[in-house]
């Protein structure tokens, strides 16, 4: 098994800008209030033709004006994700505060995890061939398929010249992966600050191979209930600006939560189907790095796909390692659907907003817990709490795991080597 934790100490590291482009809405108020509110827009699918689906929902952006956020770079240029990325990120930068020319000034990173890069052009491409032939095919479109896109158009539309930009292909775990690179980076003094996350378009191979797979759901996405029926394809962007703690208190910013530390392990077990062992102990890394005890998480925020395979076997892992310490454990899913690469960076930022607000997302859609799963996933309605520490998880195929810790940020302590 692949693994990775460290227990270097270096910088603190703290969430000062929330950028989202969600089925859920855009921007971080609308976002808030639809995870407090149990919301979900699920309806059919409309960015792409699925007749000869026999059932066709998902949760698609609608309504989104990418000109409002993308100034610097031509919309026209962009493939789906990217456009959420970038808006995302611009998003993200206004939420921090940070001004722009002491961005560009300063030594920035750029993450961006993916499943399908952008499938969703891809997509169209291979419609004009089979339709008119290879000749029928738009150099214009192919020029927007590079999933590269995804984080060198945030790059340009800042016009950041200092950088480091990179996608990581990781799949459904990717939005994990980013944060964990950057939390490295920034710790360790490699760069000033970061815009950190995932972006995914649905598209129509993502889809039809879940489907395939008998993964999707004909109605709604309900993880941890007995009548669960699979995945429901969804969209979006979830992009965090992260910087060390000294820079945030220096120029006044709002402190979302603090990265505490992260896990990732790779156990190979199952091209598509989850290990318990492999998720059990990507979990111990994370918590081994970020020095928390499992009594001390107090919510965890699942992968918690409602297919019967995820949800069985992330229960029991997680029952595996928390025993009868195991807190709350719900499934943001059941309101954003399944966004692939941006579903660990979107539930990141709900697990900073849940920690800043004081209040515990619902699992949606739940009428009765499955025996096999066992545990409190908060049914249908969100609850109050005082969150310390939350775990945010995050799993793909492959067994490409990822965890990231994010704590409260309550002023200074000793950093622990």
């Amino acid at each position: 098994m692949s693994e990775h934790s460290t227990t270097t100490p270096g910088r603190r590291v703290v969430i000062t800008g929330c950028g989202v482009v969600s089925s859920l809405g855009t921007g971080i108020e609308e976002f808030t209030a639809a995870l407090r509110a149990g919301r979900s827009n699920v309806r059919p699918i409309s960015v792409f033709d699925t007749t000869g689906f026999e059932h066709n929902n998902g949760c698609e952006v609608i309504g989104f004006e990418p000109e409002r956020w993308i100034h610097n770079v031509e919309i026209d240029s962009l493939g789906r994700a990217s456009r959420f990325s970038t808006a995302a990120a611009r998003l993200a930068v206004a939420d921090s505060g940070i001004d722009l020319d002491v961005l560009r000034d300063a030594r920035c990173l750029l993450s961006v995890g993916t499943t399908d890069g952008e499938s969703h052009e891809i997509d169209s491409m291979v419609s004009l061939e089979i339709a008119d032939g290879p000749e029928a095919m738009s150099p214009r479109l192919a020029r927007r398929t590079s999933a590269g896109r995804l984080a060198t158009s945030i790059a340009h539309e800042l016009r950041l010249s200092n950088v480091e930009v990179g996608s990581i292909a990781t799949a459904c775990s990717a939005g994990n992966y980013a944060i964990g690179h950057s939390f490295d980076a920034i710790r360790l003094g490699e760069a000033d600050f970061a815009l950190c996350g995932g972006a995914d378009a649905v598209c129509r191979k993502t889809f039809t191979s879940f489907y395939r797979l008998r993964s999707i759901a004909p109605d709604f996405c309900r993880p941890f209930d007995k009548n669960r029926l699979g995945i429901l394809t969804g969209e979006g962007a979830g992009i965090l600006m992260l910087e060390s703690l000294e820079s945030a208190t220096a120029r006044g910013a709002r402190i979302y939560g603090e990265v505490l530390g992260y896990g990732l392990s790779c156990d190979a077990h199952h091209p598509v189907a989850p290990h318990q062992g492999g998720i059990a102990r990507c979990m111990e890394l994370a918590l081994a790095n970020a020095g928390v005890k499992p009594a001390e998480v107090d919510l965890i925020s699942a992968h918690g796909t409602g297919t019967h395979a995820n949800d069985k076997t992330e229960a029991a892992a997680i029952r595996e390692l928390f025993g009868d310490d195991t807190p709350r454990v719900v499934s943001m899913k059941s309101m954003l659907g399944h966004s692939m690469g941006a579903a660990s960076a979107l539930a990141a930022i709900g697990c900073s907003v849940a920690i800043t607000e004081g209040f515990i997302p619902p699992t949606i859609n739940h009428v009765e817990t499955d025996p096999e799963c066992a545990v409190d996933c908060v049914p249908n309605v969100a609850v109050e709490a005082d969150l310390r520490i939350v775990q945010n998880n995050g799993w793909a195929f492959g067994g490409n795991n990822s965890v990231v810790l994010i704590g409260r940020y309550d002023g200074p302590r000793e950093v622990v080597a």
